[in-house]
C-alpha cells in the first residue's frame, strides 16, 4: 500500500515537473527556429540537418507536411534595401503619425 502511494505521488510529481519544463514544446520551438533561421544548421552537415528536419517531422507533423508539399521557389528573396539616409527621409506615416 505504501509503495503505491509513493509511486503515485513520484508520477504526480514527475507530471507536473514535465508540464512545468515542457520538453516537447521547447525541442519543438528549437527545430522550428532551426528550420525558419537558416543559420549555422544548414553549414552544420547532413548529420545535423536530418536530426533537425527530423524533430521537427516529430514535433510539428502538420507543419513539416505542409512544408513539404509546398512547391519550391525558384527565385530567393531579395534582401531588404538599406536606406543608409531612412532617418531624414522618413515619412509622417514612418514617424508613427498617421497617413
Amino acid at each position: 500500500m505504501v509503495g503505491v502511494v509513493v509511486i503515485a505521488a513520484v508520477a504526480l510529481a514527475a507530471g507536473y515537473l514535465l508540464g512545468r519544463l515542457r520538453p516537447w514544446q521547447r525541442l519543438g520551438n528549437w527545430a522550428t527556429d532551426q528550420v525558419r533561421f537558416t543559420g549555422t544548421w544548414v553549414r552544420g552537415g547532413a548529420g545535423r540537418q536530418a536530426v533537425v528536419v527530423l524533430v521537427h517531422a516529430v514535433t510539428a507533423p502538420r507543419t513539416s507536411w505542409r512544408i513539404m508539399r509546398a512547391p519550391a521557389t525558384d527565385a530567393p528573396v531579395p534582401a531588404p534595401v538599406r536606406d543608409p539616409d531612412w532617418v531624414a527621409n522618413r515619412t509622417h506615416h514612418d514617424k508613427g503619425g498617421t497617413p
